[in-house]
């Protein structure tokens, strides 16, 4: 049975794993929460003491971590010293580029492969294994995690070189971030012209204003599919991390010096609603503040 290593058991890290169990590996488990460690154990998982502990001896290590410090000190401080040979890396956290691409080199010069395999799907694909993966690292690296990702996801799509994978999330989250608040005001707009909720929905969603945040995520409780608007804007993205993910893209975007006022206005208007104490609520949640409540 193919030993993996997984590091970072959080809300998606959890699932993740869990479904790697249900593919069949042997699935080694370290987070510094007890709770989602005796949650891992409890889907299956070894529990490892430590990040060390858990990649020694792996065939393939997956992270799952909140940021790119925490990325660039697991794998400079701890795996790259206790992995064999051959071992491939797969980070599936939401990181900046550039640190991406650093630790990416680093692996690389030690003879290790390396992706970046970052997510999209929240909390429930997650669980349910219908994420979609965007993959930056060589061909033949791909195609080595490829299976890997396959038994957590839906769809895994090879981006480019490194550090490409978390180029295409934020991206992607920056359109998420900017239609979304764009569907939302619209929404707020509409009602107040008199407009009910579900007339406007049933005539833009089959004309040319259409889009996800719309058909997918309604953010008006009662209109569409179900969505976290249904449940008081709970469980979903939380606002924090979209909040995370715009600045993200923000920074990118000076880097290359790429216009993106779209994305600004976002990062903007989700700092608000972050500093007004939504950070946990769905990002959807946006809905109320463009409302005035």
């Amino acid at each position: 049975m193919t030993r993996i290593a997984f590091i970072g058991l959080g809300n998606m890290g959890g699932g993740m794993a869990a479904n790697l169990v249900k593919a069949g590996y042997e699935v080694a488990a370290f987070d510094l929460s007890e709770a989602a460690l005796a949650k891992a154990e409890e889907a299956g998982c070894v529990r490892a003491p430590s990040a060390s502990a858990a990649a020694t001896g792996a065939s393939a290590i997956v992270t799952m971590l909140p940021a790119g410090k925490h990325v660039e000190m697991v794998y400079s401080g701890e795996i790259f010293d206790v992995a064999s040979p051959g071992t491939l890396f797969l980070d599936c956290s939401t990181i900046d580029v550039a640190t991406a691409r650093k630790v990416i080199a680093a692996a690389t010069e030690k003879g290790f492969e390396m992706v970046d395999a970052p997510v999209s799907g929240g909390i429930a694909a997650a669980a349910a294994g219908t994420l979609t993966f965007m993959v930056g690292g060589t061909a033949e690296a791909f195609e080595r995690a490829k299976p890997i990702l396959s038994a957590m996801g839906k769809a895994v799509i090879h981006a480019g070189d490194a550090g490409n994978g978390q180029a295409a999330k934020i991206c992607n989250n920056m359109l998420l971030g900017a239609t979304m608040a764009a569907t939302c005001e619209t929404f707020a707009m509409a009602q107040k012209l008199g407009l009910d909720p579900q007339t406007f929905y049933d005539i833009s969603s089959v004309s040319s204003g259409q889009s996800w945040s719309m058909t997918s995520y309604c953010p008006v409780p009662g209109v569409g599919p179900k969505t976290p608007a249904d449940n008081d804007y709970q469980g979903g993205f939380a606002v924090a991390l979209m909040l995370k993910d715009l600045k993200l893209a923000t920074q990118a975007a000076q880097t290359v010096d790429a216009s993106v006022p779209m994305g600004n206005t976002a990062e903007a208007l989700y700092q608000i609603l972050a500093s007004a104490g939504e950070g946990g609520r769905d990002f959807s949640v946006i809905i109320e503040m463009l409302r005035g409540k």
